[in-house]
């Protein structure tokens, strides 16, 4: 179950704006946006209209450049707030204005951010109320870069960029496609929805998962059977990653192991590529200690070949034998070591999709497991699917929606389990240490 929260937004508009929204993590939320000089700042007004849908509080700055492209009349009837352009307002500042919209802020989030922009942050300068704003914030700040593509290529623009990312700047895009000046490449400024699912989890977290580890497996594997083929499946990851996007929206530190697919990573997520299963059970095992939740989504190959070929195999005969051996069994591994956490496996089958889930549920002693019928046009390459959810004593049919959906509802109610372990133990500790105390009173009066 979602919980949902109410806002403070001050107008009825932007009131049912927040109730329409599906993602709540930023509700309540103090969004500091920053825009600068360039043609992509219109965007803005729709990337502004955005964040006050999902619940948002936006706080506009302006540069004197992005003035010249976008009034601030538009994003204040959007905001609902007076957009601040001057570090010398008499108003403002009277009141140390700039330190207390830096203190405001739980999020500095700058789109467009141009050339010049990034150049400024980047050697510390504070010569307007945007970078001055930036410096003065202990707020995460991300940036949006949108410039033509010579620009974002330039070496002194790329040394900009790695300078603050090294500083611990988030970087949003820019995204490649046609620009203003006719040019192609990369350094357009992302949509706004795409700015809005990657900033809502630099976002201070608040969820059941604050302060909890989730390691999850995604994706194929690759077995290696000469240097230019490989034995594998026909898993997307999507799942898995919808699953880490899910788990981080919890409040979960959230790392996600990744065979070979091409999916963006989810933000605030660290993500570790690997081919085979026997570098994701290497990374698994790196990654473990401290880990609350553990969820094997990947499709690891149950086989690989006994030996890699170290040359490419040619085609001198009708047939090829292949002798293949197990891999090692990831699951099982983990769930029978000493730092076992609470285990979420899949289960992917062509039939008796409930038979083999429970089989595989106590076989490999895991708390819930999650499975679905694939086969030709089901589950796999798709962006629907459904789920069987079974755990000891209980299970639950997850109806055909997009993955999304289904990684958010079996977020749920791994979530409930999880802490009803978490109290069953918490109980057995209790009555075990009461049950010591009446043994250890018992023992006193008999001597």
């Amino acid at each position: 179950m979602v919980q949902r929260y109410a806002g403070g937004v001050r107008s009825s508009y932007r009131a049912r704006m927040a109730q329409k929204a599906d993602n709540h993590v930023m509700q309540g939320k103090r969004i500091l946006l920053g825009v600068t000089g360039g043609i992509a700042a219109y965007k803005s007004a729709d990337l502004v209209r955005r964040l006050v849908e999902h619940g948002a509080q936006v706080q506009v700055v302006m540069t004197a450049a992005a003035r010249e492209f976008v009034t601030p009349t538009t994003f204040q009837a959007l905001s609902g707030r007076a957009v601040r352009t001057d570090l010398w307002d008499p108003a403002a500042e009277a009141a140390m204005g700039h330190i207390e919209l830096a203190r405001w802020a739980e999020l500095v989030l700058v789109a467009p951010a141009s050339a010049d922009f990034l150049a400024r942050l980047a050697h510390g300068l504070a010569d307007d109320l945007l970078t001055t704003l930036c410096l003065a914030t202990a707020a995460p700040i991300a940036v949006a870069p949108a410039m033509n593509q010579l620009m974002w290529s330039n070496a002194a623009t790329r040394s900009n960029v790695d300078l603050l990312t090294s500083r611990g700047m988030h970087l949003i895009g820019p995204a490649v496609g046609d620009q203003a000046c006719g040019e192609y490449g990369p350094g357009r400024l992302l949509e706004p929805m795409e700015i809005v699912s990657q900033i809502a989890p630099l976002l201070a977290p608040a969820g059941p998962l604050v302060g909890r580890r989730v390691l999850l497996t995604a994706g194929p594997t690759r077995e290696c059977i000469d240097p230019v083929r490989f034995v594998s499946n026909r898993s997307s990851g999507k799942m898995g990653f919808a699953m880490a996007e899910s788990m981080r929206a919890a409040g979960a530190d959230v790392v996600l192991i990744s065979g070979p697919v091409f999916l963006p990573t989810p933000p605030g997520v660290r993500r570790i590529d690997v081919e085979s299963a026997e570098q994701m059970y290497a990374a698994v095992q790196r990654e473990l200690p401290g880990t609350a939740i553990f969820i094997g989504t990947a499709a690891v190959a149950d086989y690989r070949p006994v030996a890699c070929a170290p040359q490419k195999i040619k085609k001198n005969s009708e047939t090829l034998a292949l002798e293949l051996t197990r891999t090692t069994d990831i699951l099982l591994q983990v769930s029978a070591g000493a730092q076992r956490p609470f285990m979420v496996g899949f289960a992917a089958e062509t039939n008796a999709v409930e038979h083999y889930a429970l089989a595989k549920l106590l076989a490999k002693n895991l708390d819930l497991i999650a499975a679905n019928e694939v086969g030709h046009a089901k589950a796999f390459d798709s962006d629907d699917n459904s789920l069987l959810v079974l755990w000891r004593g209980g299970r639950l049919e997850l109806p055909v929606s997009s993955k999304r959906e289904l990684a958010r509802a079996l977020t749920g109610v791994i979530i409930e389990q999880y802490l009803a372990q978490l109290a069953a133990r918490d109980r057995d500790s209790a009555a075990q240490h009461d049950s010591a105390e009446l043994a250890t009173r018992e023992g006193a009066r008999a001597s």
